[in-house]
């Protein structure tokens, strides 16, 4: 597993990196003092890991995820306050250290990590399979309702942690699955990556507009049972790929 460390102090990096010493499946590939240095390796390294300090000079961890465009990696919280534990796990945090770390605490993280990594591989795994055609039709329960809808009526694919809301007609049902796994089953040329929280439909654009830093903002159509409505911004990245896939 390549780790990354940011954190804004030198001693604590130093000595996270010689505690990770002791896990030779954790090689830290890089380190930074805040986010606009991570971000851009986070980027170009894409590490499986990230052990993030919360609060930095400029943005602070949260914010830093924000802003990544790509898939996040897993990520580990380190810190000395407690009280950002809630919001650490809202961004589907593995876990969340509090400093001064030590040892078997580190190896309690790792753990996790390590389930987390070996449940994901078998996931892959069994959903290697064939692509979902839109006109597919796939079952879907969340607690006791149960529908079975028609692929291509979803109009939007919403990450919510280790879920996936899926929008159709008036209903927005959870299911247990990743993104990323969804995306890779997904008929490229009618979803489309919007964002790392979104995959659109793109038969339910209603209109484009131009949106901050060089993004677009999209509007979705209702479903034939409203609501629909949605708006979903197009990072600046994927704009580029969408324009591609959108031009003559």
């Amino acid at each position: 597993m390549r780790a990354i460390v940011v954190d804004d102090e030198r001693l604590a990096r130093n000595e996270l990196k010689r505690l990770l010493e002791e896990f030779p499946r954790i090689t830290v590939i890089g380190e930074a003092a805040n986010a606009d240095e991570a971000i851009p390796m986070i980027e170009e390294m894409h590490p499986d890991l990230l052990f993030l300090d919360i609060q930095m000079p400029g943005k602070n961890g949260f914010e830093l995820l924000e802003a990544l465009e790509d898939s996040v990696p897993e990520v580990i919280f380190t810190t000395a306050y407690d009280e950002y534990a809630l919001k650490a796990f809202e961004f589907n945090a593995l876990d969340y250290i509090m400093k001064p770390i030590d040892s078997p605490r580190l190896a309690e993280a790792i753990q996790k990590i390590e389930e987390v990594i070996e449940k994901n591989k078998k996931e892959d795994e069994r959903e290697t399979e064939a692509e979902l055609a839109v006109h597919d039709q796939v079952f879907v329960k969340d607690g006791e309702k149960c529908w079975f809808v028609r692929l291509g009526k979803v109009r939007l694919f919403e990450s919510m942690g280790n879920y996936v809301r899926l929008h159709f007609d008036d209903q927005k049902p959870m299911i247990l699955k990743s993104l990323n796994s969804l995306e890779e089953r997904l008929d490229s040329k009618v979803y489309f990556r919007a964002n790392r929280k979104h995959i659109i439909n793109l038969n339910y654009i209603d209109k484009i507009e131009p949106w901050f830093s060089g993004g677009l903002l999209v509007h979705l159509k209702a479903g034939e049972i409203g609501p629909g409505g949605e708006k979903i911004e197009i990072s600046r990245r994927q704009a580029i790929k969408f324009k591609d896939l959108m031009s003559l």
